[in-house]
């Protein structure tokens, strides 16, 4: 869950000023919590520095409002905070004799107080690091929900010399992608190999798809059949720039190497940018790739099907979801109801089971044509929505590998009062038939996951599949 963060010369100059301030009273504080979960209203004004009263604003937020909140135990949150407090303590050599983590009861309110006593009485003693501190203790409590929905975005910059649609990082892309590296990478089984070379640093060394990646910086991506956390190298985000050693095999011919990838800007192909891309295969198959579910993304996958339908019988649709990030639950709902009416497509839950479903707009007229859709770990949050709804309501079949596990549920954004966003779900997503997907995934009804053989020759196993089960 790292976050991208920079910041210009100027401003840098005045968040050291305010960092050497002395904490303000707190008399002088806001009251965080009787303005906890303020929703954003327009476009949020320049960002201002993180304090202890922008923390307890978020700690209390969370728990009145998220789905969880009310039966959290509060104290995981404030222990993880401390934590990360002293551990960017010990990073800057600087620990002082006050960052002792307070006796914790169990009562909200005086937890936080006691939490407050303590961290201001920390923070006091290095004041050119309260900034920082106060930024590594709230991502730190928003980490300690332990859930992938939950984001606190601040400082959120691009490059110098960035341009509408370009990539950053090593210009690769692996069967373990960067969501999956950051979170459960022992989902995926040995070994790592390339599977796109997008451009920028592998482009360059001449990386292929279908290379094996033996080792990440001296470390090994699998262990005992497990994915590592070395994984994580291969995605740097801004402005991570420390170049990366890779240790490569090409099986095709034997040939092992290693190279050094410094992470960058590249030009991504304009192609990969197009949410929804289709064409015709084998004369009577609407083949549509989408990659994410955008506003309008499901109307503009029913425009391209009925043009390729228009002159001809189609005979089926694929639906191409692997590496779908998510997006839109309604452009999800919309999508499956071109497929069937008069079904629930899931329901979104609060803690003690009250639920509210996503019921299927029957205003879409419906295609009636059979539908495979193909998966991987990269399809997450709605695009499990639709996988869901596909598999349980039995309107076609899922071919490929198991969906990311990544859907806890629709988040909401929040306005803190140093104009950040914090968001998370205030509701817990179940599939059709109420079962939790989050975490788990939705599996496919044919297992076909791509190899490095498969990969290095252009070959798309899951496709052929597709294809088969269509012309069945």
């Amino acid at each position: 869950m790292t976050l991208i963060r920079t910041a210009a010369a100027g401003l840098a100059l005045l968040l050291a000023a305010a960092c050497t301030a002395p904490t303000p009273p707190r008399s002088e504080a806001s009251a965080a919590a009787g303005t906890a979960c303020a929703r954003p209203q327009g476009p949020a004004g320049a960002e201002t520095a993180t304090t202890i009263d922008v923390i307890e604003q978020a700690y209390s937020c969370i728990l009145s409002t998220y789905y969880s909140g009310a039966t959290l135990d509060a104290r995981a949150l404030l222990t993880a905070g401390f934590v990360a407090l002293t551990q960017e303590l010990n990073r800057n050599g600087r620990d002082v004799p006050e960052a002792t983590m307070p006796a914790l009861t169990g009562d909200r309110e005086a937890d936080w107080t006691a939490f407050e006593t303590a961290y201001r009485k920390t923070t006091d003693q290095v004041p050119d690091l309260r900034e920082r501190l106060a930024v590594v203790t709230l991502e730190a409590i928003v980490a300690a929900l332990g859930d992938n929905h939950a984001r606190w975005a601040h400082d959120v910059t691009r490059p110098p010399d960035y341009y509408d649609g370009d990539g950053y990082g090593l210009g690769l892309e692996a069967n373990v992608n960067g969501p999956q590296a950051e979170g459960n990478s022992g989902v995926a089984p040995a070994p790592l190999f390339v599977t796109t070379v997008q451009g920028g640093a592998a482009q360059a060394a001449g990386l292929r798809p279908g290379d094996v990646i033996e080792s990440i910086n001296g470390s090994a991506p699998f262990i005992d059949g497990k994915a590592t956390p070395a994984i994580a190298a291969l995605y740097p985000r801004y402005p991570e720039a420390r170049p990366v050693r890779l240790r490569l095999l090409r099986q095709s011919t034997g040939r092992r190497w290693s190279v050094t990838l410094k992470p960058g800007l590249y030009q991504r192909d304009l192609a990969t940018l197009q949410v929804v891309q289709s064409k015709l295969l084998d004369d009577d198959i609407a083949y549509v790739r989408m990659r994410g579910f955008a506003p309008d993304s499901a109307n503009r996958v029913l425009k391209a099907i009925s043009r390729l339908r228009t002159g001809r019988i189609l005979t089926g649709v694929i639906l191409d979801l692997r590496g779908n990030g998510g997006g839109s639950p309604l452009e999800a709902t919309r999508l499956v109801s071109a497929f069937v009416h008069g079904k629930v497509t899931a329901y979104q839950c609060t803690v003690d089971g009250k639920c509210e479903t996503s019921r299927t707009d029957d205003t879409v007229e419906l295609l009636d044509l059979p539908l495979v859709v193909l998966t991987d770990r990269g399809c997450a949050s709605a695009c499990e929505h639709f996988s869901s709804a596909v598999k349980d309501l039995r309107i076609g079949r899922l071919v490929g590998t198991r969906t990311a596990g990544v859907i806890s549920g629709p988040a909401q954004p929040y306005l803190l009062r140093n104009n950040t966003i914090l968001s998370f779900p205030v509701r817990h997503h179940l599939g059709p038939d109420r079962e939790v997907i989050d975490r788990i995934g939705v599996p496919p009804d044919h297992y076909v996951p791509l190899t490095p053989k498969d990969a290095a020759a252009g070959r798309d196993p899951a496709l052929d599949k597709a294809l088969t089960l269509l012309h069945k």
